[in-house]
Parts: C-alpha cells; sequence; structure tokens
C-alpha cells in the first residue's frame, strides 16, 4: 500500500507538473526573446537617433563610422549602419530585401531564414538617401539566459515531486502502521489471546475498524467465559451421580469387585475435577510435550488389557525426545482416543501399532491396526457405528488442528491408520 501510494503520487505530481512547466518553458523562451528584441531595437533607435544628425554630408561619414564601432563588442548584438548607395559601415552585411524595404521609412523585425533575429531601423536625412540601422541577433543571443531558467524551473519541478512524495511517505507510513497494528491485533486474538486490544490510531475508517475489533475482542471473551462456566456447571452436576455410584460400589459384598469398581469410579472423579479445572482456564494452555514420553507411558498404560485380548502391541519410539506444541493432557487425551478406539471397535487378537518418526522439524504420530478400517461416518463428530459418542476421532482432529498440524485417516493395507503430523 505504502509503495502504491508513493507511486500514485509521484505519478499525479508529474503530470501535474508537466501540465504546468511545458508552457512555462516555452513561454520562458518566448520572453527571453522578446526581451532581447526590445533591447535590440532599443539600440537601434538609439543609433539612429544619435547618427542621424551627422550624416548629411559625407566628411561626417568617419565620425559616425567610429560611433557605430563603438557600439560592437563581443558580447553585444552585430550592428550595421548601410547607406543608401550600398556602403556599410560596422558590422559587415548584405543589402537585403529586407533592407531596401527599410529604406522606404519603415521600421521592422526580421527573422532571416538562417535563424536569429534582425532589427532594422530608418534614418531620414542621410547624405544621398535613407540610410538603414541594422542590429542582427543570433539564436545564442536572442534565447540567452533561457537554458539557466529551464534549469531552475526542472529543480523546482523536481523538488516539487520530493516533497510530495515525502508527504505520501508519511501518510502511508502512518496509513501502514495502524494497518499493521490491526493485523497484529487480530493475529494475537487468533492465537488465543483474548486480552489483546488495538489502539485507535490513523484516518477514522481504521478508527472504526479498531473500535469495532475491540468490540468483537470483547464479545469473544464474553462468550467464551459463558461457554467455560457452562461447560464447568455441567462437570459438577455429575460429582452426585458419580458420588452415589461409588457408595454404591462400597457397600458391593464382594471385597475385590468393590475394589475394582471403587478404582473405576476414583478415575472417573479425577476426570471430572480435570474437566472442571480446564473448563475454567482462561486461556488454552500453550506449553509443548515430550511425544515420546507421552506415547511411551501410554502404550504402557495399555498393554496390559492388549494382551488380554491377545493383541500383539507393537511400539516404534524415539529415544530422544520429541517436543511437539500439544499440551500433554490434550496429548493423553488424544492418544487415549486412538488406542480406545483399536481395543473397542476391533475384534479381540487384533494387533496394532504406534510409532512416532521425526525427520528435521517434522513429527509423525501413527496409530495403525490390522481390523476392518474406519467407516466413513466415523470421521464426522458425533457419527459411530459402535454405539460409541463418536466423539474420538473429533477431538483427535481438534488437537492437531488447534496446534498448528494435521491428521489424516486412512484405511490402506490390511486395516485403518490415523497420522497427526506437525511441521
Amino acid at each position: 500500500m505504502r509503495r502504491t501510494l508513493l507511486l500514485l503520487t509521484a505519478a499525479t505530481t508529474a503530470l501535474v507538473l508537466t501540465a504546468l512547466l511545458v508552457p512555462l518553458t516555452l513561454l520562458t523562451r518566448s520572453h527571453a526573446a522578446d526581451r532581447t528584441t526590445a533591447e535590440a531595437t532599443a539600440r537601434a533607435q538609439w543609433v539612429a537617433a544619435a547618427m542621424g544628425p551627422s550624416l548629411h554630408s559625407p566628411d561626417e561619414r568617419a565620425g559616425a563610422e567610429q560611433a557605430v564601432e563603438s557600439v560592437n563588442s563581443p558580447s553585444q548584438p552585430d550592428t550595421s549602419l548601410v547607406f543608401a548607395d550600398g556602403h556599410v559601415i560596422g558590422a559587415p552585411t548584405a543589402v537585403t530585401d529586407a533592407v531596401r524595404l527599410a529604406r522606404a521609412g519603415r521600421a521592422f523585425t526580421y527573422e532571416p531564414p538562417g535563424g536569429g533575429r534582425q532589427v532594422l531601423v530608418p534614418v531620414q536625412g542621410a547624405e544621398g538617401g535613407t540610410a538603414v540601422v541594422q542590429v542582427s541577433l543570433t539564436n545564442r543571443q536572442l534565447y540567452d539566459g533561457v537554458l539557466s531558467s529551464w534549469l531552475t524551473l526542472v529543480g523546482i519541478g523536481l523538488g516539487l515531486v520530493l516533497i510530495g512524495l515525502l508527504l505520501a511517505d508519511r501518510l502511508g507510513a502512518r496509513l501502514v502502521g495502524a494497518a499493521r497494528a490491526l493485523a497484529g491485533t487480530a493475529d494475537r486474538l487468533a492465537g488465543g489471546d483474548l486480552t489483546a486490544r488495538a489502539e485507535p490510531q490513523g484516518p477514522p475508517e481504521l478508527r472504526s475498524v479498531a473500535g469495532e475489533l475491540n468490540h468483537l475482542a470483547g464479545r469473544i471473551d464474553e462468550l467464551l467465559t459463558a461457554e467455560r462456566e457452562n461447560a464447568a456447571d455441567l462437570a459438577h452436576r455429575l460429582r452426585t451421580p458419580v458420588a452415589a455410584l461409588r457408595l454404591d460400589a462400597e457397600g458391593l459384598r464382594d471385597a475385590e469387585e468393590a475394589e475394582r469398581i471403587a478404582a473405576g469410579v476414583a478415575e472417573l472423579e479425577l476426570g471430572v475435577d480435570e474437566v472442571i479445572r480446564k473448563a475454567r482456564k482462561p486461556l488454552r494452555d500453550t506449553a509443548g510435550a515430550d511425544l515420546a514420553a507421552v506415547t511411551r507411558d501410554r502404550a504402557a498404560f495399555w498393554e496390559p488389557l492388549a494382551t488380554d485380548q491377545a493383541r500383539d502391541l507393537d511400539v516404534s519410539v524415539p529415544d530422544a525426545p520429541v517436543p511437539v506444541p500439544v499440551p500433554e493432557d490434550e496429548l493423553v487425551a488424544a492418544l487415549d482416543a486412538l488406542i480406545g478406539n483399536v481395543l473397542d471397535h476391533t475384534p479381540q487378537g487384533v494387533g496394532f501399532r504406534v510409532s512416532v518418526r521425526a525427520e528435521g522439524s517434522a513429527v509423525e504420530l501413527v496409530v495403525a491396526d490390522d481390523g476392518p478400517g474406519i467407516p466413513p461416518e466415523a470421521e464426522t463428530r458425533g457419527s459411530s457405528g459402535g454405539g460409541s459418542t463418536g466423539l474420538g476421532l473429533s477431538i483427535v482432529r481438534r488437537t492437531a488442528e488447534e496446534t498448528g498440524g494435521d491428521v489424516s485417516f486412512g484405511n490402506g493395507g490390511p486395516g485403518a491408520t490415523v497420522t497427526l503430523r506437525w511441521h
């Protein structure tokens, strides 16, 4: 935008200056020629007035010749005095038709074919007929000073262009700075920083956008706060049935069975507490986790159940840490959802594999099994063909996408493959 504004200002200023300076340069040239011609006319008239009384007799021609020669100099136009008999004193010149016309008593200015300009003034009363004073101007003398005037005009034009560009640059910097500030605030909001607010600056339109963006950010914060409170309230309501379930478990006659169910209820209570804690967090936890360590831990957790179901579990994890930008609890939930899907939705005895691969900045988590594959409807949130909520794969997708990664589902080979990638 800043460059576009500079180019537009430069083009507009150049067009305006061209429209003004071209006529002005022509006017300057014409004015210089008129000024020089006026000076030459005044010189010719002065010479005619001064020489007129001394041209009544041939004896006075010598004095007139000295007077004319004194008028000529290298820096001045050539001045000639042409007598009626063709004799010329002063600068050499030919007797042209213009001179003959001037002898008829008419003073005028003439532009010869070779360029320049001539001023002819008749001198009445000369011996033998009318003499003519001729002042000849070359092109250089006629347009003396025009080049310096043009250079001055060009300098003024360039100065105006530079001033226009400077003003446009300052205006562009103000506009671009305000737009970049708005974009930065929007990026912070998109990244989860709901405290970000834009400072109104720049022209009124951008100030209005900043105000609306701040209003939108406040409204989003209000809505998310309400959603968090609703989620926390819903999770809190689960405490009562969970407590009743725990009491029922304690009342069982089989001590071993009561202990097993009580342990499960305790895990459920911990899960409810975790839901309440996460729901009340004002912002998303951006701390990362070690994917290799989490994968080893969750594979060890699920291995007894896999063994009980006669499943082969193959775990391939690097020894070195593999950091990913995912909070550890969310990574655990996603991995548990994937392994849980294998255990719940494939026949017993079907093996599965969990692997972590890291190549440069790219990290992959792959969970593959030898079962029947993933039905297409299972990739849609809330859809399931196995009697579950159908949220497992949706949670996995959300976990990957909200942390800058992506997920793909495949049914190639003997079974299903789910791959999470971070770059």
